[in-house]
């Protein structure tokens, strides 16, 4: 049995279904196959949710018509004869969107994120369960929700893997060469209320199907060969890695790598499940294997880039030192926003961190912030990671930019630059 698990970019039009189900079709064995939403559409839920939250309910409704009519052109390209069954449960979905932004929200954001943003991948995965099935490949659609389990921390919900262990196995059921097919990114609670799993939580979901079904492998199908050293858009020269410890692995999701989601490595590492990321595009070409490697392996530089950063720096109003006590202080309320921090520099007087611009709550944290602290902040910013950097590769990447903050040791450099 395998895992493949497909991104919004794969799916984005009809020619990407077309194109994602013939690379299904080709797999001969046992297939559990995970979804994202379509193209951009969890950035557009997203803007769905904030006019909702915000009372501007007509932008809301726009949203979601917009959204309704994209997936519906796909569903009529798809299906020259028209597909009755799917247009009206793809209404039905919508329909239940354009209702619920017409009754005024609840006083959490977060849990009307997960309500709303989930519906891209229901759309999404009935879209092209209902096109293999159409071609011929018997593919069992399964609601995610009825097997990830998760507690009530919406936006980022945690696993209960106990729950979970229990109830994946009823809900994957093969037929002769069937395949099963999910949405990413979703869960649920006890009182089956939906969760979701982080931003490009479908990684994760299919890591944890994998763990808790002993897959064979897991797939990460993807726009790019496999994993780079560096964005190809923004260096002249790059290279695939070929092969990839876990462990080289987690640090490179640590340290902001796109291609995988950070919580992906884990289930696999218990498993020892090997991952290998390969290019739609070009689905006859290897791509890149993470697996265990017992044996030193020589790394060419590899660059990460983190964008939309703000550095924040803190100093005492008393002209007093950054002691432990303040700094706990401070990581209580980052916590209590649920910021995460990035990088981290202090001095005798000031402190200093990094953190991924938020959507929201940022100005009355700086504000709390600023009732004990003196607090300055630069937005804007990037966070670049070198691993085994060289001069050469330093040189490349911060040319003519302005440093904000530099740290070394021995493998690794970090700027924040802009």
């Amino acid at each position: 049995m395998k895992v493949f698990k497909f991104g919004g970019a794969s799916v984005k039009d009809a020619a990407g279904v077309i194109n994602t189900t013939s690379i299904i079709c080709k797999e001969p064995g046992l297939l559990i196959v995970v979804v994202s939403a379509m193209g951009k559409t969890t950035d557009a839920l997203v803007e769905v949710t904030k006019n909702y939250f915000s009372g501007k309910i007509d932008e809301a409704t726009q949203g979601i018509i917009s959204s309704r009519d994209y997936h519906l052109k796909i569903a009529k390209e798809l299906f020259a004869d028209g597909n009755e069954k799917l247009e009206k449960s793809l209404y039905e979905e919508f329909d239940a969107l354009l209702k619920r932004v017409n009754i005024p929200p609840s006083l959490n954001y977060d849990f009307e994120y997960d309500q709303i943003v989930s519906t891209g991948e229901m759309v999404s995965t009935e879209i092209l369960a209902s096109y293999l099935n159409h071609v011929g490949k018997v593919t069992k659609w399964i609601d995610a929700g009825h097997y990830i389990r998760t507690n009530d921390t919406w936006r980022e919900g945690e696993i209960d893997w106990e729950l979970t262990r229990k109830l994946l196995p009823q809900a994957i059921q093969f037929k002769e060469n069937s395949v099963c097919l999910t949405q990413g990114f979703i869960g649920a609670t006890t009182f089956n209320l939906t969760t979701t799993l982080g931003r490009e939580g479908s990684d994760f979901t299919a890591a944890i199907i994998a763990n808790v079904m002993e897959a064979e492998s897991v797939t990460i199908w993807k726009d790019v060969p496999g994993i780079m050293n560096a964005d190809p858009h923004k260096y002249a020269r790059t290279f695939k890695l070929e092969k990839l410890s876990y462990r080289e692995a987690v640090e490179m999701t640590y340290y902001g790598a796109k291609v995988i989601h950070p919580k992906t490595m884990k289930p696999l590492v218990e498993k020892q499940i090997p991952l290998y990321v390969r290019s739609f595009l070009h689905p006859d070409e290897e791509g890149s294997m993470i697996c265990n490697i017992d044996h030193p392996m020589e790394y060419i530089p590899v660059v990460i880039s983190k964008g939309d950063q703000v550095l924040i720096t803190v100093s005492p109003k008393d002209f007093s030192f950054i002691a432990e006590e303040s700094i706990a202080n401070i990581y209580r309320l980052f916590s209590k926003f649920r910021m995460r921090v990035n990088l981290v520099q202090q001095s005798a007087m000031n402190f200093s961190l990094a953190i991924d611009r938020p959507e929201r709550d940022f100005d009355q944290m700086i504000r709390e912030l600023s009732e004990h602290f003196v607090a300055h902040y630069n937005d804007g910013l990037e966070l670049l990671t070198i691993r085994y950097f060289t001069p050469e590769a330093v040189a490349e990447s911060t040319n003519g930019r302005t440093i904000f903050v530099e740290q070394r040791t021995r493998k690794i450099v970090r700027f924040l630059l802009k």
